[in-house]
């Protein structure tokens, strides 16, 4: 493909440059650039592309996208655009090829239940033998390959260039969570989705979208990338903002729910330490089902996933047997064995809601006592960190806070705003100890048999973000190592 072919088909102020030059690629982040490639500078919050603009040459790029002119050596293409990110998304697809006809493609959003959603959806159409793949906040995977992510829906061109591969490797269904920072950025313009789901919408990422209307917006951006003649939604119509959206969307869709205006509900359902067991209405009759996962939020993802499946007329024993065959999600409450008597999970709640949900849920199992280690992220929304502590202090017996991904602000800071939750709960039981590692270790050393531990916060990751710093850390193998040491000393 040349410069010229992708002239024609996109919109553009001005061209310099040579129209006969190769194009194998495009990308937004200059240590991705290989030979001939499109380097797109973008303005974002903390960086400017047009700082990396050399660099990208230096690794081959040789034509620049941009909205103001940059410096560029003779024999380097620019092309002036009115919108990088509309380019981005547009060249990318026209690159790397449209492949959404190829492959249908259902899209999950929502502020928690995301990542446990997509993967329960590819569980049951993977067992109901279709070829899958899967982009998400931990990893894009299919087939034998398997990729870590570094956001949760990545940038356009990666998005393109991985459904290009999951087509050529045989992938006819794929699910991915959509993030609201990538539908306002425009990462995923350009795909049609057959399946689009809300879970939900609580306080999340106000320090992006400023209030929660912008944030609704941004979420309901989704259902405007259906397919036009033949997809569907699957909406949480117990959430306020579930309802909003069905009024707001011209879109079929499957509402799913705990009360009985929902096509999707549970007739009768029984949450134990074993899981869950449910008997479920749906549009296609009755189903009966059992699942090893446990909680309320996890009965509403799994109610999100029939609605998907019943969607696509998917035969209910497979539901019902992929369901009960399915074992979690790393980092999603995620049990850590141990011979003391007591409970540790670690889990990636890490906002107020979440947090309250994933709370609720171990006092539902009948703990002695509840202890939560957890901090908040720096340099991300401070409005939850006061709520967060609040929920905390309610709903557990012993606080510890700590840090997790501080980034450029003061550990002590972030949790002196937490800490002001914890003193309106009225709970005094808490400890203040920056280090997580530390804070871990202390909570594993405190526990006695019938407590349950909950490290909340960090979930599947493996890093702690000080500074500009990843620093390796995982709460799941810190909890290890503490109990190993508990066990030594018995």
């Amino acid at each position: 493909m040349k410069i010229k072919d992708l002239l024609q088909k996109i919109d553009y102020i001005s061209f310099n440059g040579n129209e006969e030059t190769e194009v194998q690629g495009i990308t937004n982040n200059s240590k991705e650039v290989k030979e001939d490639f499109i380097f797109v500078a973008l303005k974002g919050s903390k960086f400017d592309g047009h700082d990396f603009i050399d660099e990208a040459i230096s690794l081959g790029a040789k034509t620049v996208v941009s909205e103001r002119k940059p410096k560029l050596s003779k024999n380097v293409n620019w092309i002036r655009v009115k919108d990088a990110r509309e380019s981005l998304w547009r060249l990318s697809v026209l690159i790397y090829g449209d492949f959404t006809s190829k492959i249908k493609l259902i899209g999950v959003t929502g502020t928690n239940g995301k990542t446990t959603t997509t993967h329960l959806i590819e569980h049951i159409f993977k067992s109901a033998g279709f070829q899958t793949g899967l982009i998400g906040t931990i990893y894009s995977r299919w087939g034998e390959k398997q990729a870590q992510a570094q956001m949760t829906t990545p940038e356009s061109p990666q998005i393109n260039r991985t459904l290009k591969e999951m087509v050529e490797d045989g992938v006819t269904i794929a699910v991915m969570e959509v993030s609201s920072h990538s539908l306002v950025m425009k990462r995923v313009d350009g795909l049609n989705f057959k399946c689009a789901v809300f879970t939900n919408l609580t306080h999340d990422h106000l320090d992006f979208h400023k209030d929660m209307k912008s944030y609704f917006e941004a979420k309901k951006r989704l259902f405007t990338l259906l397919d036009s003649k033949e997809g569907y939604g699957v909406v949480n119509i117990d959430d306020p903002w579930g309802k909003r959206l069905s009024k707001e969307t011209r879109a079929p869709l499957i509402f799913y729910g705990l009360e009985r205006n929902a096509q999707i509900f549970p007739l009768n359902y029984n949450l134990s330490s074993e899981g869950i067991e449910a008997e479920i209405s749906t549009p296609s009759g009755i189903i009966e089902i059992s699942s090893p996962i446990l909680g309320k939020p996890n009965l509403y993802n799994i109610l999100a996933s029939i609605g998907v499946a019943v969607a696509f007329n998917l035969p209910k024993d497979v539901i019902v047997k992929a369901l009960k065959d399915f074992k979690g999600v790393k980092g999603r409450f995620e049990m850590v064995e141990n011979p003391f008597g007591f409970k540790v999970m670690v889990d990636y709640a890490h906002s107020d809601d979440s947090l309250k949900n994933l709370l609720e849920t171990v006092s539902e199992l009948g703990p002695k006592k509840i202890i939560v280690v957890f901090g908040a992220g720096g340099d991300r929304d401070k409005k939850k960190r006061p709520k967060m502590g609040e929920v905390a202090g309610r709903l557990a017996d012993l606080v510890i806070l700590t840090s997790d991904n501080p980034r450029s602000e003061d550990p002590l800071s972030i949790i002196k705003d937490i800490e002001e939750g914890v003193k309106k709960s009225g709970n005094k039981n808490y400890i203040i100890l920056p280090d997580r590692r530390e804070a871990i270790y202390r909570a594993i050393s405190m526990a006695e048999e019938g407590d349950f531990v909950v490290l909340a916060g960090k979930g599947h990751e493996e890093y702690q973000i000080i500074g500009d710093q990843k620093i390796p850390f995982s709460d799941r193998k810190v909890a290890e190592s503490a109990l190993e040491e508990r066990g030594a000393r018995t």
